[in-house]
């Protein structure tokens, strides 16, 4: 079995935000840049380098497509008994995955589609993530469970559901949605040495982007936010491709007048509270944004957090910004009005600074 000593740990919090401040590092000469896609992949092969206990599960990640290309031909360096590929039973090979961690294996369970993980829903909810509690911590599943969100070519009402407001409903389950390549690198790695569930959400458009990513393998802890961009006017939270959507917005509030304050979560559970509270203590007004229903979801849950503990913080009430409480459309025209973005976060924004 290989060490995991091997994996570098040397992360702290400034070292991030030094080395990451934004997206785009294309005026950096000297970064590494690569895209989203390859930063994915990286780290799965770097970490089956490492780690025989890692192993990769799922429809198509051994086709020639390789899930949008995050495990190209992977199987054909690491071996079918590691890299394969599973029927359209999504409840019993999570079962399957399941038993493996508990018996000191890694999986990795690759989804890419989420709306089938509601099918696994009695494996995950009622199994996974209660076994540490249950058994007084003396047992635990170590799975990550990767899936994608987001449309695509008009994918629909059952195939492109951000269901992350469900996940992080969940005691026992970590939740994780990156926006960049490197926090996609360093929070996968983290996913894969927990000791715990994690489920791992990633947003097809975030794919489209590129930036700096290192070639060494290293961790982002759970539970600590970013801040993407500063500024003393209002504060927009929110996590994966949502917080490209929110830097868009904020370029445009600039022209404006209106500094905007973006934080990246990074992690839905745990979350972190106290870069939003900072951040609002300064800006009084908050905007929270999010790919997923509005209803009981996460804008819910924070704008719920904010009202517990940084109420006399607010200026004015709070904004939130998410899908409307309908099944997905999958026809274009009713696809952009169904799918929040820049616009509606610049609107409200502009409230807010009235």
């Amino acid at each position: 079995m290989a060490n995991r000593s091997k994996i570098s740990f040397d992360w702290d919090k400034k070292s991030i935000e030094k080395e990451e401040p934004g997206f785009d590092h294309s005026g950096k000469s000297e970064a590494r840049n690569i895209p989203y896609t390859q930063a994915i992949y990286e780290t799965l092969e770097q970490i089956l380098a490492i780690d025989s206990r890692v192993f990769i599960m799922g429809q198509g990640v051994d086709d020639p497509s390789g899930m949008f290309g995050a495990t190209l031909n992977l199987h054909k360096k690491y071996g079918s008994q590691r890299i394969f590929d599973t029927p359209l039973s999504e409840d019993a090979l999570t079962g399957v995955a399941v038993g493996a961690a508990l018996v000191g294996m890694r999986p990795i369970y690759m989804h890419n589609r989420p709306d089938f993980l509601l099918l696994a829903m009695d494996q995950i909810v009622n199994h996974a993530s209660k076994w540490r509690y249950m058994f007084g911590g003396r047992s635990n599943v170590p799975i990550v469970i990767w899936a994608v969100i987001g449309r695509g070519w008009g994918s629909g009402a059952q195939h492109s559901q951000a269901l992350q407001g469900l996940f992080m409903h969940v005691p026992g389950l970590k939740l994780v949605m990156p926006s960049t390549p490197y926090d996609a690198k360093g929070l996968l790695v983290s996913s894969v040495l927990d000791d715990d569930p994690v489920v791992f959400i990633e947003h097809r458009w975030a794919f489209k982007h590129t930036g700096y990513v290192p070639d060494k393998l290293y961790a982002i802890p759970f539970g600590k936010g970013v801040i993407r961009k500063e500024g003393g006017d209002v504060t927009i939270v929110g996590a994966s491709y949502m917080v490209i959507e929110a830097l868009r917005a904020a370029e445009e509030l600039r022209t404006r007048g209106i500094e905007a304050e973006v934080i990246d979560l990074r992690t839905l559970n745990p979350l972190d509270e106290d870069i939003i509270l900072t951040s609002l203590k300064k800006t009084g007004r908050l905007i929270i944004v999010d790919t997923g229903w509005k209803t009981a979801g996460v804008t819910a849950e924070i704008a719920a957090m904010v009202s517990e503990k940084g109420l006399n913080f607010l200026k004015k009430p709070v904004k939130r910004i998410a899908a409307p409480d309908i099944p997905t459309p999958s026809g274009y025209v009713l696809e952009r009005k169904f799918y929040p973005g820049v616009r509606e976060v610049v609107n409200a924004a502009v409230e807010l600074a009235e």
